[in-house]
């Protein structure tokens, strides 16, 4: 039987005692009140066993769901590690990825700049070797030309020269 419905017996029973004028005492039939007393000794027990099988499973129940919260962090903390492990490789291969572009572009201003300056040096030269040649075909016109004005002053006769009087007429 259920010791809170033996609990509300009890107080039915005090209820319908008989009061004693001029006190707060009641008449209580004794019989009924040793039923209920003994039908609480055996309920009391069984109550007390009910409530401690209640707590055992309560603990295993404790027991259990902290061994999976455990192991839930267990794999959340190795998820995590894995995973900073990955993102610190990754910062690794990032850093060495900006190093490597970073001496490329290095290396390809070292090859512009040599570039540049082989061009430039090249260019020198042309211009150079351009200005030798400009010259020697400057020389060339200008040493035909002369060659050509003298074979045309030795082609025209020579103008004759008569003095003043004796010009005809």
């Amino acid at each position: 039987m259920d010791i809170l419905h033996l609990v509300d017996r009890l107080e039915e029973l005090l209820n319908q005692s008989r009061p004693l004028p001029f006190t707060h005492n009641v008449v209580v039939d004794e019989d009924r009140m040793l039923d209920l007393i003994d039908q609480m000794r055996v309920a009391i027990p069984e109550e007390v066993k009910k409530a401690q099988q209640l707590l055992a499973q309560r603990d295993r129940l404790l027991a259990q769901a902290q061994e999976e919260a455990n192991r839930t962090l267990a794999i959340a903390r190795e998820k995590s590690e894995q995973l900073v492990e990955r993102d610190a490789i990754v910062q690794a291969a990032q850093g060495r990825a900006d190093q490597e572009i970073a001496r490329a572009r290095l290396e390809a201003e070292n090859i512009r700049r040599d570039a540049d300056a082989y061009v430039l040096e090249t260019l020198t030269r042309l211009e150079m070797e351009l200005e030798r040649l400009t010259n020697q075909v400057r020389n060339g016109i200008i040493t035909l030309k002369n060659e050509q004005n003298k074979a045309q002053n030795q082609t025209e006769p020579a103008e004759e020269t008569f003095p003043a009087d004796n010009r005809p007429e």
